[in-house]
């Protein structure tokens, strides 16, 4: 047993609020589970960052608890945590911290960004428009499309557009979250997540991929993730090719990005190749959550892939 003392951070200040308090709260449950000593801070909705009993404590409360502990583990999801905040805030307070740094937590974020990334790596994404609300108005509609703001995760302000009624509807929807918004065109292929963790040494393990079920002419949104029961094939059913394409890819984007720790590289396997969707720095992570369930079918527990993601950070 180990007495390292850690610090586990939920919520956030976005969208993604709820499932970032799941997967802190297992996060903290398996680490304490393994001997580690958790502090288990959260970040309200509002921004106010608050101790184990829910007191607030703001922000120099906060910096004077990351100072005690050994390593933070950041389970922040989206804006104001993933998108590298709270890695520069560790950094800053000269304390190591689990997952990627500022620079690919700011570009996995953006995805506008990470498809220029992508592009100039080789790999294939969907072709899209950049609107701002200032450009929106011009935008014709001529095909179905996808619109997602640039920013922002779990899927939230995302919409298939199937008609020109329905666009104005998802504009909001995406404008809600984000002040730019990403207009893509529908890629036709299986949906495959593949999950790459990054170890000191610099070698990569890669979990076998995960192929999610998505009935035709669907996506995989917001209400298939959590409102419903999304059908998962582990491993994905794929070809020796196919899946080494799929491997190098998301193993190209991890270290293109500069990742660190897990990640979760989202493709669209077409007939022409993969097609990049998005780079996850700090996926879901419940036991249940995708990249978790990778790893497991690798042979390698909840428990243990936590355990993995702290030495591996302590070591550094």
């Amino acid at each position: 047993m180990t007495s390292i003392r850690l610090a586990v951070i939920g919520g956030g200040r976005n969208c993604e609020h709820e499932v970032s308090l799941a997967s802190a709260a297992a996060v903290a449950e398996a680490l304490a589970e393994a001997g580690y000593d958790v502090v288990r801070l959260t970040i309200d909705p509002e921004g106010v960052w608050r101790d184990r009993e829910n007191h607030p404590i703001g922000l120099a409360g906060a910096v004077h608890a990351l100072g005690s502990c050994a390593a933070v583990f950041p389970v922040l999801h989206g804006p104001h945590g993933e998108d590298g905040t709270l890695a520069a805030l560790c950094d800053l307070a000269d304390v190591p911290c689990v997952g990627s740094p500022l620079g690919a937590g700011a570009l996995a974020m953006d995805k506008w960004v990470t498809k220029l990334v992508a592009g100039a790596v080789g790999i294939d994404t969907a072709p899209a428009q950049l609107l701002t609300r200032r450009t929106a108005a011009s935008y014709t509609f001529n095909r179905p499309v996808v619109v997602k703001p640039v920013a922002a995760g779990s899927s939230h302000g995302v919409t298939l557009v199937r008609g020109a009624a329905g666009l104005t509807a998802a504009l909001d929807a995406a404008f809600a979250l984000d002040d730019r918004v990403l207009v893509e065109d529908v890629v036709v292929g299986r949906e495959i997540d593949v999950a790459v963790l990054g170890r000191p040494d610099g070698s990569r393990m890669v979990a076998p991929p995960l192929e999610i079920v998505v009935p035709d002419g669907e996506i995989f949104d917001h209400a298939a993730k959590y409102a419903g029961s999304p059908q998962f094939l582990l491993p994905a059913p794929l070809d020796e090719a196919a899946r080494k394409d799929l491997e190098r890819a998301a193993v190209d984007m991890y270290d293109a990005l500069g990742c660190a720790g897990l990640a979760r590289v989202d493709f669209f396997l077409t007939e022409r190749g993969p097609v990049l969707n998005e780079v996850n720095t700090m996926p879901g992570f419940t036991a249940q959550s995708q990249a978790p369930r990778m790893f497991a079918a690798l042979g390698m527990s909840f428990h243990e892939l936590l355990d993995l993601l702290v030495r591996d950070v302590l070591s550094g």
